[in-house]
């Protein structure tokens, strides 16, 4: 029992410092996008194909090359968890086995990395970090390259949902569903890693006369569940008052206060629906 209760601790110590220094050394630099993300990654990947290790592990931790810029940077692990190159703190990281840290939800981050590339020499994961320059838990994708017995990695920070994302997923969903039928639909809504959920935005669905979940992109458990007796914090009956919209008006709006499961924080939200058939969808977004 103390056994573990130390070795939680000591991972949680590493954890927090993970955060601190490579949220800390990136803070500076303004925030980049998925497209130069994804061209650092192709240059880094291309580099090592050309050079080697060595001389790989050397460029990707200078921090004054071209493997960091704005909030960006190159990290290599090996499938021991142990950094061979960081661009974002060279020398507090490499060398440091990270195997057993996690990221800001409690999951083990590099052991994921470890198993996702392991039948695959590419892959794109999700994940929460703390972003230094704005101070919270943000949601951050990062694309992987294994090689050998190195993962590489070039993670950025995913843009905070707006209004006018959530409507074009409603939008994309709802011509889905008229196109496919809403068993199809509710199939794809439901779908975690399918092109319907998007970070912190994601489709639901519900029977408009039963009242229940027919899809939920973020908590897929939850269909076949009542969505009426649903109430934000505040005691706020939002499904009801979604229902009541789509009966009478076929779209609405709703304002209400949730827990973002990004940030795991209760923030305001607002929620577009459409009716479809004799269904409600709808798709949500952060205010706060």
């Amino acid at each position: 029992m103390h056994k573990t209760s130390l070795a939680a601790r000591l991972a949680a110590s590493l954890a927090g410092l993970l955060l601190a220094v490579c949220c800390g050394a990136a803070s500076a630099g303004e925030r980049a996008t998925s497209r130069e993300a994804r061209a650092m990654f192709d240059q880094a990947v291309k580099y090592l194909q050309a050079n080697g290790p060595e001389k790989s592990w050397a460029a990707f931790s200078d921090r004054k090359g071209p493997f960091v810029k704005k909030d960006l940077y190159v990290y290599v692990i090996d499938r021991r968890g142990t950094y061979v190159a960081n661009g974002a703190a060279p020398d507090t990281l490499v060398g440091l086995n990270v195997l057993d840290s996690v990221d800001a939800a409690g999951t083990p981050l590099f052991r994921h990395m470890i198993a996702v590339t392991d039948k695959q020499t590419e892959a794109r994961i999700r994940y929460v970090w703390l972003n230094r320059k704005t101070n919270h838990v943000e949601p951050k994708n990062a694309w992987l390259h294994r090689s050998g017995d190195y993962i590489l990695g070039v993670g950025y920070y995913s843009p905070h949902a707006t209004a006018i994302d959530a409507q074009k997923l409603l939008g994309e969903a709802v011509a889905f569903a008229i196109q496919n039928g809403m068993g199809n639909a509710t199939k794809a809504f439901n779908d975690g890693r399918g092109a319907f959920v998007h970070d912190d935005l994601y489709v639901f669905a519900v029977n408009l006369d039963s009242g229940k979940f027919e899809a939920h992109g973020m908590n897929p458990a939850w269909t076949g569940t009542d969505a009426r007796d649903l109430h934000d914090v505040e005691g706020h009956a939002l499904i009801q008052e979604m229902i009541d919209q789509a009966k009478t008006k076929g779209t609405g709006v709703v304002d209400y206060v949730w827990r973002n499961p990004v940030t795991n924080a209760v923030e305001r939200k607002r929620s577009f629906i459409q009716r479809v058939d004799n269904s409600l969808l709808g798709v949500g977004y952060y205010l706060d």
